[in-house]
């Protein structure tokens, strides 16, 4: 047996210990004293580096067997009954056949008193790189390996961790109906129609964001953390609430429990550590749109990007559907708010420091649902640190103070090659600042000046006032250079 391949993106943040002493060779028992000399030496005699090594990294390993039998991931119908008696004749024999019995610890413990397993147990523990490596090991040494798992292994399971580690061919999937499944039927929600997602063990809710405009129904799996009520508070906050929520706690246990409720309703119970939620959107979602008029947003001192600004603005970003926008000094949200329609499936970061006009952008938000712009109250540059990395940067304000090299420094070291940067100035020193900065790094820059006028009523008529005129300079990062 030999190593084959070391997969690629797995690390480990401390070295683990020896798990199976077994491995080692007989007699080749290894002393924490012994000279460096000796263990080159035993290195050397067989082929092996010492156990703590060979775990650091994740091994598929060669086969000593012609055709090893795939490693089974057997799924379990969700809050079942459990242990051998409530498994089919195929699946105990699967069991009988079984040398390794892997699962969760609540999974193992409802098959540990089971008559005539030869099987031995073998926790699914967290991170799961030592125990695909082990399992690796089982398989390459020709041993049966069984591991049990909720529902469908491949719906946000194990399954497809398994076999992009291991491979297809390692691995034999054998599925049980899914929580969605479950929760739809009891709705007679047609399921092909539900938009998936699972916050089990996650923080990112931008996925969340995201399809809650979709108009679809969603179904959430969540857990200790991100509990129902949670998500709830978190959307209302957004102006998300044409959703009803189903909460299906226990789902297929004799005690299960379902809840029907509104969005505000949710948000005020308290549910336990494992629901499946689906939320049935009861209307058409709320969404910002291009063109916003100022008459239907939140203002402080009429500070907004005009419309015709807007556009141009937008047009040079070209914003991309799963694009990181930034849009900072954003004054009432216009500029973010608008961005969103076009990044709908990405992230628009609105920062302002002024409390009163991030609080203006804050019901902005909630006034069209837009669920993923975010608000970050702060000075730029001193917050953009902790903000994700954006693909488009549109700066409205604070490029006229002594930050403006450390802003305009800030943005272009983030952006990646090919990410584009749009600065509105209305000063000709901000203009001048700008333009110096961004040749000076040689990258590609279009300059262009919006002039318009709007009609305003004059003695029973019409006439075109003149908006004050304002330099938009946008540019790109190059692939080879550039901050």
């Amino acid at each position: 047996m030999k190593k084959q391949v070391v997969l690629p993106g797995i690390a480990f943040t401390e070295r683990p210990e020896p798990v199976d002493a077994g491995i080692r060779e007989t007699g080749e028992q290894r002393s924490e004293s012994a000279p460096p000399a000796a263990a080159e030496a035993m290195l050397q005699a067989d082929g092996w580096p010492p156990m703590a090594d060979m775990l650091h990294s994740l091994f598929v390993f060669e086969p000593t067997t012609p055709e090893p039998a795939p490693i089974t991931v057997l799924g379990l119908d969700c809050g079942g009954a459990r242990g051998p008696a409530a498994l089919t004749a195929e699946q105990r024999a699967l069991l009988q056949e079984a040398d390794v019995l892997c699962g969760g610890k609540e999974l193992l413990a409802a098959f540990e008193d089971g008559d005539g397993l030869k099987a031995r147990p073998l926790p699914l523990t967290l991170p799961l790189e030592p125990l695909l490596s082990r399992l690796s090991q089982m398989r390459a040494a020709g041993e049966r390996v069984l591991l049990l798992a909720d529902g469908d292994p491949l719906f946000f399971g194990i399954g497809a961790t398994l076999v992009r580690q291991l491979g297809a061919e390692a691995v034999r999937l054998i599925p049980a109906v899914s929580s969605l499944q479950q929760a739809c039927a009891r709705l007679a929600l047609p399921w092909h129609k539900v938009v998936c997602l699972s916050l089990h063990g996650r923080d990112d809710l931008g996925p969340l964001n995201a399809a809650s405009s979709k108009g679809a129904p969603l179904c959430i799996l969540t857990d200790a953390r991100m509990t129902p009520d949670v998500l709830a508070r978190h959307l209302l906050d957004r102006g998300v609430d044409w959703f009803t929520a189903w909460i299906f706690e226990r789902m297929g246990a004799p005690d299960e429990a379902r809840h029907q409720l509104s969005l505000a309703e949710t948000a005020c119970r308290t549910f336990g550590p494992a629901c499946t939620l689906l939320l049935i959107p009861g209307e058409h979602p709320r969404r910002p749109h291009l063109g916003l008029d100022a008459e239907e947003l939140a203002v402080e001192g009429k500070l907004i990007t005009k419309k015709p600004v807007r556009a141009a603005a937008l047009s040079l970003l070209r914003v991309g559907p799963r694009h990181v926008v930034w849009d900072i000094g954003s004054g009432s949200g216009a500029v973010a708010l608008e961005a969103a329609v076009l990044a709908h499936e990405g992230r628009v970061v609105a920062v302002e420091r002024s409390a009163g006009r991030a609080m203006s952008i804050q019901e902005n938000r909630r006034r069209f649902g837009a669920a993923i712009l975010d608000v970050c109250l702060g000075q730029a540059p001193e917050c953009l640190p902790s903000l994700p990395d954006p693909q488009r940067v549109f700066i409205g304000g604070g490029l006229s103070g002594e930050d403006a090299e450390d802003i305009l420094g800030h943005v272009c070291h983030r952006l990646p090659p090919g990410g584009r940067l749009v600065a509105s100035c209305v000063l000709l020193d901000t203009f001048c600042l700008c333009r110096r900065f961004l040749e000076g790094l040689g990258w590609p820059l279009e300059i262009m000046q919006v002039q318009a006028s709007e009609a305003r009523e004059l003695a029973g008529d019409l006439h075109l006032a003149a908006l004050n005129p304002v330099f938009l300079l946008a540019a790109q990062k190059p692939a080879s250079g550039g901050a």
